[in-house]
């Protein structure tokens, strides 16, 4: 692809700035390139990386990977193969600006021949014994001295529930359930202090209970309700990191063809990625046990324990300097605090009371934005972003951003198929000076996107202790507000004679100020947003997803508009909502009135 410019932009030295090079447009039709196969040994090892993680059978050396279906996720993975292969580490940026098999096979023959760095140490399962102390990672120990702050709380506990609709075996799930915690450790695992130091201590075997209650008798009308009500008190219930398992499972029957499995489990165990892979075993699992047939499930090459212990042995001395000095860069000067427009005054003391908000996008929006992505050389998630930093000026006039988001941190093939705490959070900051147009502030976002992954395996709590922020019981460190892309479309599973369904429930906690989860489903865009309730009303935030969307039109639609055109559009859109309410209210005091003098007059 090419890009026009009047001139080359230039460094103060003279020279050419590259970072400062506009992305090119890709050609929208770039995934139906004409067919190339691999030409060299090379070209088809990456092609065949790509096919694997593409989830393809065919693939030229011209395709573009996103084109053909890439994103951020699926680029760490690539990433994680093509290390296993080749031994040198690829920077996540190689699959953006080299974005064909061979494009990125060049820069793998040029690597190789010029002794790039080496790959990390492998990642191998540590020597142990029955009850030994072992480290944890630097984001369970994080979690840990958080929890110690509030062990009574169900703050970090995360809850799923899935509705089964068919005949359902009992016996074969209860059983399903207790294969999994005898194959993942993580579920095995209880934490506690010794030495002054938290250690956890895997259990050699632990018998996982499944309750049934049965709603079957209750009343059509009021089953539902019930039964959503015990999956929030559920969820809402705290865990004893000191007692395994730290993982609940209870079973509803609400008719007998129709039953919801309530799982909820401490975050320190688990994260977003770890529920698909429950899911996904549990569906193999429990279709082996109701057809008599032996587990069909690959050996794990490791556990979370193992790589724990990697974290710690790699993440010391030169490469955690290398790291750090970046994110010191990045995040230089007075952090700001994004002071959103509350309804109510924040106190001096989070309580973390929550409440979630949800809104779905069309089709149409869906795939429109999916389009802009591609044109621009971005991913959905960037786009996203971008749109969300000029709805945060728009509420704030604040030109320095920054936005929380969470990386799922699976960059090595052997942690994908675990359960366990890998996600780490990234800290975004991007600028808005100078009243970009929305394509620039999206090639703003891109680079500040890139460079965080390229350097995510710095543990969040390292980045707060680096950084040193002024502390206040007020805020979060580093950032109020969060933006999430589950990029893993929700799935739904098919067992022998059942349907799942996953929903979600409300936990009725909030961690920060608030946090906007996005998910992609079959065609649409759910938007879920989880908010502190001792700051917003519910129906604040239904307005600002509301304004959101309105937003994401315009930026589809006009992406060439400058940054205070696109806030000037929101504006419009919120006096008309303002406009609204105030006349809501006014006719609602209006009849008020007029009932009171008509009860007068009898």
């Amino acid at each position: 692809a090419f890009v026009t410019l009047e001139a080359l932009p230039l460094t103060p030295n003279g020279k050419l700035d590259r970072k400062a090079l506009p992305a090119p447009e890709l050609d929208q039709d770039t995934g139906d390139a004409v067919f190339v196969a691999p030409q060299t040994p090379i070209q088809e090892l990456v092609a065949a990386s790509w096919k694997e993680v593409l989830g393809l059978t065919q693939l030229g050396i011209h395709d573009n990977f996103f084109a053909r279906g890439g994103h951020s996720l699926l680029a760490t993975q690539l990433v994680s193969r093509l290390r296993k292969t080749f031994g040198i580490e690829l920077p996540l940026r190689s699959i953006f600006e080299t974005p064909t098999v061979a494009e990125l096979a060049q820069q793998i023959e040029q690597a190789l021949a010029s002794g790039a760095e080496r790959a990390l140490p492998p990642l191998v399962p540590i020597a142990r014994r029955p009850g030994m102390e072992l480290p944890l990672s630097f984001a369970q120990q994080r979690l840990w001295f958080l929890n110690q702050l509030t062990p009574n709380s169900a703050f970090y506990n995360i809850t799923l529930a899935v509705r089964l609709t068919g005949a359902l075996d009992i016996a074969a799930l209860r059983q399903s359930f207790n294969t999994m915690v005898e194959r993942h450790e993580a579920l095995r695992t209880s934490f506690s202090l010794s030495d002054r130091r938290p250690v956890q201590t895997i259990h050699a075997q632990l018998t996982l209970d499944v309750p049934l209650i049965d709603l079957s008798a209750t009343p059509a009308a009021e089953r539902e309700a019930h039964a959503l009500q015990l999956a929030t008190e559920d969820a809402r219930r705290p865990f004893d990191l000191s007692q395994a398992p730290l993982m609940r499972i209870t079973l509803l029957r609400l008719q007998p063809d129709e039953h919801l499995v309530v799982l909820t489990m401490h975050h320190i165990i688990t994260d977003a990625w770890s529920f698909r892979v429950l899911m996904r075993e549990l569906a193999a699992l429990y279709t082996a046990a109701i057809n008599g047939e032996p587990r069909s499930l690959p050996a794990l090459p490791i556990q979370y324990a193992d790589f724990a212990s990697w974290q710690r042995q790699c993440l010391q001395g030169q490469l955690l300097e290398s790291y750090a000095a970046v994110w010191q860069q990045r995040l230089a000067g007075p952090l700001p605090v994004l002071e959103l427009p509350t309804d109510r005054t924040r106190s001096e003391l989070q309580t973390f009371h929550g409440a979630l908000e949800s809104r779905t996008l069309s089709p149409e929006l869906t795939q429109q934005l999916h389009s802009l992505s591609q044109r621009t050389g971005c991913t959905l998630f960037m786009t996203l972003l971008a749109a969300f930093n000029v709805l945060l000026h728009f509420y704030t006039g604040q030109r320095d951003v920054i936005v929380g988001s969470d990386v799922a941190n699976r960059n090595r093939a052997e942690t994908e198929g675990l359960i366990g705490f890998f996600v780490n959070q990234l800290v975004l900051r991007t600028s808005l000076d100078n009243n970009p147009s929305f394509q620039e502030l999206l090639r703003r976002v891109r680079d500040v996107a890139l460079e965080a992954y390229a350097y995510q395996d710095l543990p969040f709590d390292k980045l707060v202790e680096l950084l040193n922020p002024e502390r206040s019981l007020k805020y979060a460190p580093l950032f109020q507000v969060k933006l999430v892309l589950q990029n893993v479309p929700e799935q739904q599973y098919e067992l022998p004679g059942l349907t799942m369904t996953s929903m979600e429930v409300d936990r009725g906690t909030s961690q920060l100020d608030l946090n906007l989860r996005i998910m992609q489903a079959r065609d649409e865009l759910l938007l879920s947003a989880e908010y502190s309730t001792d700051l917003f009303d519910a129906a604040t935030i239904a307005h600002l997803l509301e304004l959101y969307e309105t937003l994401l039109g315009a930026v589809v639609a006009q992406p060439e508009l400058k940054l205070e055109q696109l806030v000037a559009i929101v504006a419009e859109a919120d006096q008309r909502y303002r406009q609204a309410q105030a006349q809501a209210a006014q006719d609602a005091g209006l009849n008020k009135l007029r009932s009171i003098k008509r009860k007068a007059a009898r």
